[in-house]
C-alpha cells in the first residue's frame, strides 16, 4: 500500500525502480540526477577476455546503463586515464566513476596503478575496487595500504561472479556518494 501512494506522487521522470535482492528501491530524481546516472562509467582494468565478457553481460543484464571502458594491460590504463599515448586526446577532465581493477596485469602490474592512480590529484578520489583472483594476504594488505576502496576475489562460479559485479555496481553506482568532480 505505502508503495503504491509513494509511486503515484512521482512522475515517470521522478521515479526510478530498481530490483535489488528482491526488493524494489524507490528513489525520487530530478531530471539532472537521471543525467547524471547515465555519465557514471566504469573503467575495467583486466587482461583476461573471459573475465571481460563476464563484467560485460553482468552490466548489461540490469537495467541500469552505464559506460564501460576496457583495458587490458596497466600500461594502457595508465594512458587512458592520464591522457597520454592513444589516449592524448581523451578530456583530461572525464574520468571514470569507478574503477575495477585486477592485479595480475601484463606490463605494469595492478598495484603500480594503484599506486599511479593514487599519487595523482585529479584521479586519487576515484573509487578504485581490487577485482582479482589473488587471495594472498600480502595482495590485500598492499592494496589496501595504497589506498584501494575494496577488494574483491573473483568467484570461480560464472553465477556468482555475475552476482558480486552487479552488487559492485548496486553499492559504487547508486548508493554510494561519489566524490565531488573538481
Amino acid at each position: 500500500m505505502a508503495l503504491s501512494r509513494q509511486k503515484a506522487n512521482l512522475t515517470k521522470e521522478q521515479l526510478f525502480i530498481s530490483d535489488y535482492k528482491s526488493c524494489f528501491v524507490i528513489i525520487k530524481q530530478t531530471p539532472n540526477h537521471l543525467i547524471d546516472m547515465k555519465s557514471k562509467s566504469i573503467l575495467l582494468i583486466e587482461d583476461n577476455p573471459d573475465d571481460i565478457e563476464l563484467v560485460e553481460i553482468a552490466l548489461s543484464s540490469k537495467r541500469i546503463v552505464n559506460e564501460i571502458e576496457v583495458v587490458t594491460d596497466g600500461a594502457e590504463a595508465l594512458d587512458y586515464l592520464f591522457c597520454k599515448g592513444k589516449y592524448a586526446l581523451k578530456d583530461q577532465d572525464l574520468h571514470p566513476t569507478l574503477i575495477l581493477l585486477d592485479l595480475q596485469l601484463p606490463k605494469i602490474d595492478g598495484l603500480e596503478v594503484l599506486r599511479q592512480i593514487r599519487k595523482n590529484e585529479k584521479t586519487k578520489l576515484i573509487p578504485v575496487i581490487i577485482f582479482t583472483s589473488s587471495n594472498e594476504e600480502r595482495d590485500i594488505i598492499e592494496s589496501y595500504s595504497l589506498g584501494a576502496n575494496s577488494y574483491v576475489r573473483k568467484p570461480v562460479d560464472a553465477d556468482q561472479f555475475e552476482k558480486a559485479v552487479q552488487e559492485l555496481e548496486m553499492y559504487w553506482l547508486l548508493i554510494n556518494e561519489p566524490p565531488p568532480k573538481f
